[in-house]
């Protein structure tokens, strides 16, 4: 086998241990909203049938009432376990979130700004989620007020909120049309790379405990796009 079909195969595997974990990701999440709709619904059933049970001890709920309590409890079950325990954050609400939890909820807050992006970011989006999902186990052990935090939050809560704001209020006609070399959509692409990069690189140190590199990380999407931008 030459180093070029090595090269291949190993592309190959990275692609599909990503696509599994991104996979699992998805499906624990799925998972832990499936179960949150179902508590939801087990304790609106569970208030209608404590209210049933009160009616029929004062003698103010029939057989017919049994039924319509019945008839309530499946419709007030399925529309709770149909809607969505919380709706996606706003940027602006990211920055309140609590440390641990700022990866999946601007992980959440990425998902439903899939459909306005191109392609090539949605791609990239998989992998920025990836990272974010291996980022909040890392975030555990970190406090919220250690530097290193305050580094982390300004990437994943703020600059990269903003940076996809940013390309979206750019006209859709503009958006394939060259300016300064590039055009939106190329700045887009390489910016969420550059981006996801970056998170990698956190979890990475924050992995090895290396919060000194990690506190001195500055803004660095702002700077690469500073010239852009003006």
């Amino acid at each position: 086998m030459s180093e070029t079909d090595r090269q291949i195969e190993r592309a190959r595997d990275l692609l599909e241990r990503t696509g599994r974990a991104r996979q699992g990701a998805q499906l624990r999440e799925r998972q832990r909203e499936t179960g949150r709709r179902l508590q939801r619904a087990l304790v609106a059933d569970a208030l209608i049938l404590a209210a049933a049970i009160g009616a029929s001890l004062f003698g103010l709920l029939g057989p017919l009432g049994w039924v319509a309590a019945v008839m309530l409890m499946l419709v007030v079950s399925f529309v709770l376990m149909a809607t969505p325990t919380q709706a996606p954050p706003t940027p602006e609400k990211l920055a309140a979130v609590p440390l641990k939890a700022l990866p999946a909820q601007t992980d959440r807050w990425l998902a439903t700004q899939r459909p306005a992006l191109p392609a090539p970011a949605v791609s990239l989006l998989d992998g920025i989620s990836l990272k974010l999902d291996t980022l909040a186990s890392q975030l555990e052990r970190l406090p919220e007020e250690a530097p290193a935090a305050a580094e982390v939050r300004k990437l994943v809560g703020e600059q990269l909120p903003e940076f996809v704001k940013g390309y979206q209020a750019v006209p859709k006609e503009l958006r394939r049309v060259e300016r300064n070399g590039k055009t939106p959509d190329a700045q887009l692409v390489e910016g969420l790379k550059l981006i996801e990069d970056e998170i990698g690189a956190m979890t990475e140190e924050l992995a090895q405990g290396d919060l000194d590199a990690l506190a001195t990380r500055g803004r660095f999407l702002e700077i690469k796009y500073r010239g852009d931008e003006a």
